[in-house]
């Protein structure tokens, strides 16, 4: 789950089945009672017609967890984030960050930077849109070393760079459920 429109799904879904939940965060239920193969089945189509996919495996629910914690402080976060990506990540699951890097390339087909970078990509042109900062400042709010290092940055994937973009009225962003996904 990367929205709060997911939350929102799941919250109903699990409702209309009458489960009982203690929270449903982003890439996460906790459902207060045993859930039955019946339950369990009927909660996945439902969910699938949706678009959501519920995971079973460790590693699923690892990977969701790294892109949780990725888009919550690329989208969400507000204040500087004192360490670098891979500390951040390794503090949070309590795993090595060679672990994660490898099962998440593993199994996404892009590294953890490259769905990071993504993000902070789709953020920059939210901020640009929104027409309320500076690129510098947007440089600034987003951990940018520099004006430059976000220009070059931007460029790359995108292929102009934050003034075109801006002149372009805002070109085309992605839904953020399918940035890297």
């Amino acid at each position: 789950m990367v929205s709060t429109r997911c939350k929102l799904l799941v919250q109903e879904e699990l409702s209309k089945l009458g489960l009982h939940y203690s929270t449903v965060e982003l890439g996460k239920a906790d459902i207060e009672e045993n859930i039955s193969i019946r339950q369990w089945d009927e909660l996945n189509i439902a969910l699938k017609r949706s678009g959501i996919e519920l995971l079973k495996s460790k590693k699923d629910v690892l990977i969701e967890r790294v892109k949780t914690l990725i888009i919550d402080l690329v989208h969400y976060s507000e204040g500087p984030l004192d360490i670098n990506l891979s500390e951040y990540l390794t503090r949070k699951l309590h795993k090595d960050y060679t672990y994660l890097a490898n099962v998440f390339s593993e199994t996404q087909g892009v590294t953890i930077e490259h769905f990071h970078i993504a993000h902070k990509i789709e953020k920059v042109k939210e901020l640009i849109e929104d027409n309320e900062l500076t690129l510098t400042e947007i440089a600034w709010k987003l951990h940018y070393s520099s004006l430059a290092h976000l220009s070059n940055q931007f460029k790359k994937v995108t292929g102009v760079t934050p003034s075109g973009f801006k002149k372009a009225d805002g070109a085309k962003r992605a839904v953020l459920e399918s940035v890297c996904m």
